[in-house]
């Protein structure tokens, strides 16, 4: 069980990578089309390219896991639902970035590692005191890593402070459907759904220009086949055998990457303070994997410790 551990951490720290460093494509496509497009657009991307990845992995395996077994219906409905909550919680961040700092979202956003265990309180899933207390570490981190301002509230906050409880159903519904069904078969799914939820109010509001899209090529290519494609693919299947509370702490790395990643790439420098909240946020992942105390399942039902934006 620890080296499936360790191989799904590692699934979710590559993931938190693709992610940080989609912030800048993110930037880079907003100059062409409109966010509903972009989430449109890239979702569809992605759901397409991993198709051929379903066909490839099922050619290996005989017709006896769709005869024996492979639930049809909860696959489609954990697609759906993990579907319709990317297509709510990626809309509410590219549009409330519009109207925020960059900083102040990525901190907003990552308020999902302490809305994620709260919900699971709900779900009478206890979180061990070493894991609350990395919570407390990882939010001071993001605190010195991303708000640089006055801690004032506009639209755009309060879009993107709806983005991180989308973000953390997201991550929840995940954790139910995940152990249940094929991951990148409903990770499919899910970026279909997404993508037509978003053409929508592509269509109704932006109506893009094919020369539009075109121009955003390298961006959006990018977002669909590594940000969706391969990114959201590797959350589903790394937290599969993951706490939902501590996968959610390796997922928030992605802000600090997308530091890391104006750093190397477009050469914004870090100040100290932005270098002491990488620190902390990475002294926090390490804090919430240390082995601590087993607590009693509440349940005998097999809903996994996690599974699941």
């Amino acid at each position: 069980m620890k080296t499936r551990q360790v191989q799904s951490s590692l699934m979710l720290l590559l993931t938190a990578a693709i992610w940080g460093v989609a912030f800048v494509a993110q930037s880079v496509g907003m100059d062409y089309i409109g966010p509903f497009t972009f989430n449109a657009v890239r979702s569809l991307i992605g759901g397409v390219a991993l198709i051929p990845c379903i066909r490839l992995m099922r050619r290996g395996k005989a017709a006896q896991e769709d005869a024996a077994g492979q639930n049809r219906k909860m696959l489609l409905a954990g697609g759906v639902c993990c579907g319709v909550a990317l297509a709510v919680a990626s809309s509410l961040q590219q549009i409330g970035i519009q109207y925020t700092s960059v900083g102040k979202a990525g901190f907003l956003t990552a308020l999902y590692i302490v809305i994620v265990p709260l919900f699971g309180l709900l779900r009478k899933k206890r979180v061990p005191a070493l894991v609350w207390a990395a919570v407390g570490i990882a939010m001071a981190g993001l605190y010195l890593l991303c708000m640089t301002g006055t801690l004032s509230v506009g639209k755009g906050d309060l879009l993107v402070l709806a983005c991180a409880v989308c973000f953390s159903i997201h991550i929840l519904v995940i954790d139910f459907f995940a152990p249940r069904v094929d991951g990148v078969a409903m990770s499919c799914i899910q970026f279909l759904v997404c993508g037509v939820l978003c053409a929508v109010p592509m269509l109704a509001l932006e109506r893009p220009g094919w020369a539009q899209i075109l121009a955003a090529w390298l961006p959006l290519l990018y977002a669909g086949v590594l940000s969706c494609g391969v990114g959201y693919t590797l959350q589903i299947v790394g937290q599969r055998h993951m706490d939902p509370t501590v996968a959610s702490l390796i997922l928030s790395l992605e802000s600090v990457i997308s530091v890391l990643a104006g750093w190397v790439l477009l050469g914004q420098k870090l100040s100290g303070r932005e270098l002491a909240g990488c620190a902390l946020v990475f002294c926090a992942i390490v804090l919430a994997q240390l082995p601590h105390a087993p607590r009693k399942e509440l349940s005998a039902a097999p809903v996994s410790d996690k599974s699941g934006q």
